[in-house]
């Protein structure tokens, strides 16, 4: 990763949550709000259907970038969400290299996500930095 350069892509993710998922989830966060798993109440709040948690997408964004530079070498990570995931939507992630830089005397990378549905709709804008992992 040494010979990276800012306009560098990261590799894409893609992800099609399905009607289980936000249950799955709800579980492993603890974020039971039924707009999320509860059919009849999220059409009772006017929505047509339940819909995935941001926080969801937001790790969908997470792998995305933890995939490239490792879960131990990322140093900040922010997410701004835009517009809910459906049950059944292809989730692609993807980014780019923006800066790289040397900070307190590691080499480190920062870069830009997005999380798009495939209307090409942004579900998740995002931005972090790493410290670029030494390869052997």
């Amino acid at each position: 990763m040494a010979d990276l350069k800012p306009g560098d892509p990261i590799p894409e993710l893609k992800e099609t949550p399905d009607k289980y998922l936000p249950h799955r989830y709800a579980g492993a966060s603890g974020d039971f709000n039924p707009i999320h798993t509860d059919e009849e109440f999220a059409r009772s709040a006017g929505i047509p259907s339940v819909f995935g948690h941001g926080m969801l997408t937001a790790a969908f964004v997470g792998k995305a970038v933890t995939d490239y530079v490792g879960a131990e070498n990322l140093r900040r990570f922010k997410v701004r969400f835009a517009t809910r995931v459906w049950p059944g939507d292809t989730i692609t992630c993807k980014g780019k290299v923006t800066k790289k830089y040397e900070h307190d005397g590691e080499k480190r990378i920062d870069g830009e996500v997005v999380a798009l549905n495939q209307k090409g709709e942004l579900a998740v804008t995002g931005s972090f930095s790493a410290a670029l992992p030494s390869r052997a």
